[in-house]
């Protein structure tokens, strides 16, 4: 579980390279047990509008406005019995009444005012001051709420009850329940009102490299003993895969990281790794990043059946040998430019002894515009001592989210 704003999102980083690093090691290892929770202090709107920004990978269960709401899959299924464990001796027209005496707090956007959570904008020299005078005011209404300040600059008045490390264990209890105890848990953040994630007993937390000083200050406080909570030196989402490395919790070599997969083999026998690193290989060729040689594209055809079948995603079909002879003649085609591809939700079925199903969404961006596609893919093992052999792709674009000009997609 990981917060989004400047721990998964590095902002100061255009190229989003660590989130990337982080989306590849997702999919290839993890995807296929494990599950992608996200912990952010935005409200859903802010948080779509985040996804659409930023190559987010869809998350298995979304927690948003500070832990009082949460979602479930890519539709967002709302979780109403979560909201019903925090709405005693909460009344959000008292909150408001209070709040609106003091000046020195600026209301946030209308999006970030939700049912539980009212939301500001307050100057830290006069933080402490504000958080004191409001906490009594509320006390004498016989209100059960928390304060939360983060960034130096938000401040957000929730139910007690709720917030990240109360949502967070609610789920816990729920997973328990289900008879699904996770076997490990790692939790990550950068600011005051992801604290609470670090107070749940038996879970791993990092910091990350870039995290805001009241949180460094609530761990120094609270926390500075727990050898299981760590302040890695990695920004964002890269010191959330050091922090996979640092508890041992799994892989933690990205395939963005290997710059040669002939000269370095990857243990690790698994189809949805094999999307994951024909992708990149895609990107880099396109990008001239990898070496342009007849051997490397020889390789490539002989991992792709002679006779298969490419169905593009505007319904046209053609042999994929014909398709990698394309690829090869795109050598360096978006050499400069800001163009990435990455995979999302990838799943995979095994259909046979020696056969699996693979689905995943398939995205390009090059600088603003962004295109995906459902792609189903037939992996065999037949052809080749070693590794998979691809059969048949299957492409359908995304609504919305399809080229203007078909000819630009290639696979």
């Amino acid at each position: 579980m990981f917060c989004l704003h400047l721990t998964a999102v590095d902002h100061e980083d255009p190229q989003n390279l660590s989130l990337i690093r982080f989306n590849a090691l997702w999919e290839a290892y993890y995807r296929h047990d494990s599950l992608l929770v996200y912990s952010t202090g935005r409200s859903p709107t802010i948080y779509r509008q985040l996804r659409n920004e930023k190559p987010l990978l869809t998350p298995d269960i979304t927690i948003m406005s500070v832990g009082t709401e949460i979602a479930y899959g890519e539709s967002m299924l709302p979780d109403y019995g979560w909201e019903q464990c925090f709405k005693l001796n909460w009344d959000r027209d008292v909150v408001t009444q209070e709040t609106s005496k003091f000046p020195q707090l600026v209301p946030q956007s209308d999006t970030e005012q939700r049912p539980h959570k009212v939301s500001f904008f307050l100057e830290k020299p006069k933080s402490l001051e504000v958080i004191k005078a409001l906490s009594e005011r509320l006390e004498k209404h016989g209100l059960d709420v928390k304060i939360i300040y983060s960034n130096g600059t938000a401040l957000d008045v929730l139910p007690k009850g709720a917030g990240k490390g109360q949502a967070l264990a609610y789920l816990l209890k729920k997973f328990k329940a289900n008879g699904r105890i996770p076997l490990n848990s790692l939790v990550c953040g950068d600011s005051g009102n992801d604290a609470e994630l670090f107070t749940i007993p038996e879970v791993y937390g990092v910091m990350v490299s870039n995290a805001q000083e009241e949180l460094l200050q609530w761990h120094a406080e609270n926390a500075k003993n727990n050898p299981n909570i760590i302040h890695s030196t990695e920004r964002c989402a890269s010191g959330i895969i050091q922090a996979i490395g640092k508890f041992s919790l799994g892989p933690n070599v990205s395939p963005r990281d290997i710059r040669d997969f002939r000269k370095c083999r990857v243990n690790i026998f698994s189809p949805g790794h094999e999307v994951v690193k024909f992708y990149l290989f895609y990107e880099r060729w396109r990008r001239a990043e990898v070496e342009k040689s007849d051997q490397l594209m020889e390789n490539l055809k002989s991992s792709f059946y002679s006779l298969g079948t490419f169905v593009h995603p505007s319904g046209t079909e053609q042999p994929m040998n014909k398709c990698i002879d394309m690829m090869e003649s795109l050598y360096g085609d978006k050499q400069g430019k800001q163009y990435c591809v990455w995979l999302d939700r990838v799943s995979t079925a095994q259909i046979g002894s020696d056969a699996w199903l693979v689905k995943f969404d398939k995205w390009e961006s090059t600088g603003e515009n962004r295109l995906c596609c459902l792609t189903t893919v037939l992996l065999t093992t037949k052809q080749v001592e070693e590794g998979f052999t691809w059969m048949h792709i299957h492409q359908t674009w995304l609504d919305g989210l399809e080229a203007k000009d078909q000819t630009v997609w290639l696979l």
